[in-house]
């Protein structure tokens, strides 16, 4: 009798001798490598097509269909089409995007605006609201500015001694450069008084209503820091560095300098302004010849010194001569 093995036609005796049993372990077995070689013989299909083994998620991530990749597109689409959130302001995260603006921002602009219909409406609540109106907002955006008139007065002073302070620093720039020649301390204070006062021509006819609102007991303080101010640029670009009593007796002498002149000029109907230029020029010669006093009164008693230096501040505030 024999045993047929499946699928190889080899034949065995089922016999149960020990010989017979080793024969037919040792077909089995050749059988079975037999086997395994024509498996391995078969070639393995390169198709894109998935294997049996390939997990859906697998394929679908390597093969998307051409259904996939259009809706894809589709959405890419829409989501560059569609608005973009509003950052102007503040978002989520409590930070401030790059078109933010504060409402300190929002006044200077408004009263930036307000500075053209001066000449027209003077320095009143009425030109800060035609600036405002100029920006696209109410006329009740006026409402922002407590002080009214005053804030534009001193707007435009502040705005006015920036101006002069960044004019003064490039001179002292170009001169540390070699790029322009330094000045004599008196012309240099001539120069600088004659270019603030004349950031005043466009608004000369309404200047006095100007003053008047800056004597206001609520507009002082204001006023007199940003006289203090400017008169101590003027002096520092000048090359002072003193830190004795000539600090405060330099910084006094221009303080009214500035003041008289800038009261005769209100009142200057000159050409181009030169009856005022000629004060000016009369005042700046004053300062030379007390710093020149000055240095001769050294030995004299303190009390002496203060009431020389008392006596040339009148006169040099046009208190005791007008000339």
């Amino acid at each position: 009798d024999v045993a047929l093995l499946e699928g190889n036609g080899v034949v065995v005796p089922k016999t149960s001798s020990p010989q017979c049993n080793g024969l037919r372990r040792g077909l089995h077995g050749a059988a079975l490598r037999l086997q395994e070689d024509k498996d391995k013989s078969i070639p393995v299909p390169t198709s894109s097509t998935a294997s049996p083994t390939t997990t859906f998620h697998e394929h679908y991530q390597a093969h998307p269909s051409e259904h996939d990749t259009a809706t894809s597109a589709q959405e890419a689409a829409t989501a560059e089409e569609a608005p973009q959130p509003n950052i102007s302001y503040v978002d989520q995260s409590g930070e401030q995007g790059e078109d933010y603006e504060t409402e300190e921002q929002l006044q200077v602009r408004i009263l930036n605006a307000a500075l053209d219909f001066v000449p027209l409406h003077g320095w009143t609540v009425e030109a800060i609201s035609a600036g405002a109106e100029t920006l696209g907002l109410s006329a009740a955006s006026s409402g922002m500015f407590q002080n009214g008139a005053g804030d534009l007065v001193l707007h435009f002073i502040a705005q006015s001694n920036t101006q002069l302070t960044k004019q003064l620093a490039e001179h002292h720039n170009q001169v540390q450069l070699g790029q322009a020649e330094p000045k004599k301390t008196a012309e240099f204070l001539r120069d600088a008084v004659e270019t603030r006062l004349r950031m005043l021509t466009p608004y000369i006819n309404n200047w006095p209503q100007a003053l008047s609102i800056l004597f206001l007991p609520h507009n002082i303080p204001n006023s007199l820091k940003h006289l203090s101010t400017l008169v101590d640029d003027i002096w520092y670009y000048a090359g002072d560095r003193s830190t004795d009593l000539n600090w405060y007796t330099k910084r006094a002498a221009l303080t009214g300098i500035y003041n008289t002149t800038e009261l005769v000029m209100v009142q200057d109907s000159s050409e181009d302004f030169q009856d005022t230029w000629n004060f000016l020029d009369n005042r700046i010669q004053d300062i030379v010849n007390m710093a020149d006093t000055t240095k001769r009164v050294l030995p004299f008693p303190q009390a002496v010194y203060s009431l020389l230096i008392y006596t040339t501040l009148k006169n040099l505030t046009g208190i005791n001569q007008r000339r």
